[in-house]
């Protein structure tokens, strides 16, 4: 008996000292799981607030235990990357405490107020929007893969800062990617299901959009432009995804494409290119096959590189493919691995810091196919000879690299801070619970006055666009805050579009605010 007694004892020290939703949890989900997991997300369900998450435990304890979710392909063998959404140690020991102590709320009134998540457009209207026409997804058994060509009808040459995917069904828009067609040669093809590229490899490939994807933005001011040239005629091609259980559903995905003035100078071109690419390769069935390429096939690299962005592909059969550079004097720069490749979860990987390839350079992919019987997403049964192709069915090997030639300088810029948006069109939310002034704000900052008085447990955050947590505020007096435009590391943050959450006697409200420089 004592023995037990013990047990139970340490067993309710334990609970009383668990994690708790409003303590330490919601804000873990917050970071790494709510950009997917929101209404109207990327993602079946939505862990925003606290009876979301607690209805979904067991589900959310097998997926974070197994290493499921959040879903990061890279391993830590790669570069570092924007936006990883890696959960850390001590994040996920916190989660799986949380969860085995019984999903203990905690003090409902102290719950951080949630990140905002913007149902439509982030960056506004755009200079040219293209639309598809309202389909139903063909996916039963199958998923559904389709293309469109769609015209831009453009009379001029522009250059693409930024990008945003708005899918019309959020739910049934598993990935979307984004070429630019400059010889208008690419045709509409949604007959067979089976389109999951373009019909001509000299299609440019500028993006795409992935579950808790952000709009592609490039950096658009000094020291570095970058942009993506669109030639006058061009069209753009969509190629779509619709996973299984979808039939019959509908979307109308559009896309917003951004451009710099056309008076704007010393943007720099980014180029698109399947620069690892294996034609050649044969997947016997029953086997697990190693493939490879290199660029250049023969000898090395005639300049200075730069990498900004570095994007995978294989299709079913992939298990596993990886990157990396051999500089001159043999010094391997690891680039990316993906040691399970799911073919659900593809990016564009955009490097945090560009990656110098100096001249005298080589680039290696690796990669192995599983084309056995043991492979679930075989899609053949028995296994059957496999080659390169186009189709879903084929397999494809083969990684995408966005670069521009180097300046000296450039592996030194910090991304996170360069990729800022054009914010000028952006139009203000209107919310009764919260005024603030002025709006657009600049470095003087922003004054914050709510319609109920404030008290000191209640909790004001500052978000950006992302979903980010920029700032809690902590000074609080009364009914009015003032916000210097700092975050909580005392740096002035860029300028474009944050939101203002708070949590005042457990009432929720936000407010978008837009600072202009």
């Amino acid at each position: 008996m004592k023995f037990i007694s013990i047990l139970l004892f340490v067993f309710s020290l334990s609970f009383s000292f668990a994690q708790t939703w409003s303590g330490e949890v919601a804000e873990i989900f917050y970071e790494k799981c709510t950009k997917c997991h929101h209404q109207g997300g990327g993602a079946p369900f939505s862990l925003v607030d606290y009876n979301e998450a607690n209805t979904m435990a067991t589900s959310i304890y097998d997926a974070v235990y197994q290493g499921q979710m959040p879903p990061w392909p890279p391993n830590e063998e790669s570069a570092e990357f924007l936006h990883d959404r890696t959960l850390e140690a001590s994040e996920k020991t916190t989660i799986l405490n949380w969860l085995t102590t019984g999903t203990p709320e905690g003090d409902a009134s102290q719950t951080p107020p949630p990140p905002v998540y913007n149902q439509g457009s982030i960056l506004g209207d755009g200079d040219l929007e293209v639309q598809i026409p309202t389909y139903a997804s063909k996916a039963i058994a199958e998923d559904d893969y389709v293309c469109f060509s769609l015209p831009t009808n453009l009379t001029e040459n522009r250059i693409i800062k930024a990008v945003e995917v708005i899918p019309g069904n959020p739910e049934i828009v598993h990935h979307v990617l984004v070429y630019v067609d400059q010889n208008g040669s690419e045709v509409t093809d949604t007959i067979g299901g089976d389109c999951a590229s373009p019909s001509d490899l000299n299609t440019k490939l500028v993006g795409g959009f992935t579950p808790g994807a952000t709009p592609i933005i490039f950096p658009s001011q000094d020291p570095i432009k970058l942009g993506v040239s669109v030639n006058a005629g061009a069209k753009i091609n969509l190629n779509m995804h619709y996973p299984i259980g979808s039939y019959g559903l509908q979307d109308s995905t559009k896309v917003i494409f951004h451009f710099y003035p056309q008076s704007e100078s010393n943007v720099r071109e980014v180029s698109s290119d399947p620069l690892l690419i294996n034609y050649s390769f044969y997947l016997p069935p029953e086997q697990v096959t190693s493939v490879e390429a290199q660029y250049p096939s023969s000898g090395t690299t005639s300049m200075n590189y730069s990498l900004f962005s570095i994007f995978p592909h294989m299709h079913l059969l992939g298990k596993e493919i990886g990157t990396y550079a051999v500089k001159p004097g043999q010094d391997t720069v690891p680039l990316i691995h993906i040691p399970h490749w799911d073919f659900d979860w593809q990016d564009f990987y955009k490097f945090r810091y560009l990656q110098k390839i100096p001249v005298g350079s080589k680039l290696k992919a690796y990669g192995t196919f599983d084309n056995t019987s043991s492979n679930i997403h075989n899609p053949f049964s028995p296994p059957q000879a496999i080659f390169f192709g186009l189709n879903t069915t084929d397999e494809m090997f083969v990684t995408y690299l966005q670069y521009l030639p180097y300046v000296t300088g450039d592996e030194n810029y910090d991304l996170t801070d360069l990729t800022v948006m054009s914010i000028e069109e952006y139009i203000q939310s209107d919310n009764a619970e919260i005024t603030v002034y002025p709006n657009p704000f600049s470095q003087d900052g922003i004054q914050m006055s709510f319609t109920n008085e404030l008290h000191l447990q209640d909790q004001v955050y500052i978000y950006d666009n992302l979903g980010n947590r920029v700032s809690v505020i902590k000074h609080m007096t009364e009914k009015e805050i003032y916000w210097n435009g700092q975050n909580d590391n005392g740096q002035s943050v860029k300028p474009g579009v944050y939101y203002v959450s708070a949590n005042i006697q457990g009432v929720l409200s936000h407010q978008k605010i837009i600072k202009i420089k």
